[in-house]
């Protein structure tokens, strides 16, 4: 189950939430060997969000380590100007499959923990979501990335199709 930590603010506007620390054992000779890794989402609340995961054998530097991922692997979200998604649209990442509607203003973000933060990070407002599949918070984060980043603007469709659509 996705952890729900508080949101930190950083330098740059970026936010950062860790969605879950995860711990592995290792039985040596002396007896247990533990490390430590962290999947991080950082966004601005702007469009901007990326996802990371890092692991060391402390929990401080597992985070240090995603938040650095993260912040590279930084992608743009197209949004509509009232804080919701375009279109209705679904995302896959390994057994995981989340699908993102939109929702009309005061709807709010109606998702589980872990696609709540990737949602809320990149700046959604109102959204419904249903997952299915795999309940890993790694690859729910993982699809909802994959589903913002097959978001298609009007401007998108209209210059595949070649036409300018009315309204």
């Amino acid at each position: 189950m996705a952890e729900r930590t508080p949101v930190h603010r950083e330098e740059g506007g970026l936010e950062d939430s860790v969605v879950r620390v995860y711990r592995c054992a290792k039985v040596v000779k002396g007896g247990r060997r533990f490390s430590f890794a962290a999947l991080v989402i950082v966004g601005d609340r702007q469009g901007h969000v990326g996802l990371g995961y890092g692991k060391s054998t402390e929990v401080p530097s597992s985070v240090e380590k995603a938040k650095k991922l993260a912040g590279r692997s930084m992608m743009r979200v197209k949004l509509t100007g009232n804080g919701t998604i375009p279109h209705r649209v679904i995302g896959q990442s390994g057994a995981s499959r989340v699908v993102l509607l939109p929702a009309s203003p005061g709807t709010g973000v109606i998702a589980g923990a872990s696609v709540r933060a990737v949602l809320e990070l990149a700046g959604v407002k109102d959204v419904l979501t249903k997952s299915y599949g795999s309940t890993s918070p790694k690859n729910l984060c993982r699809a909802t990335l994959d589903a913002l980043n097959r978001l298609m603007s009007r401007e998108d469709i209209e210059e595949l199709r070649g036409v300018k659509l009315a309204g």
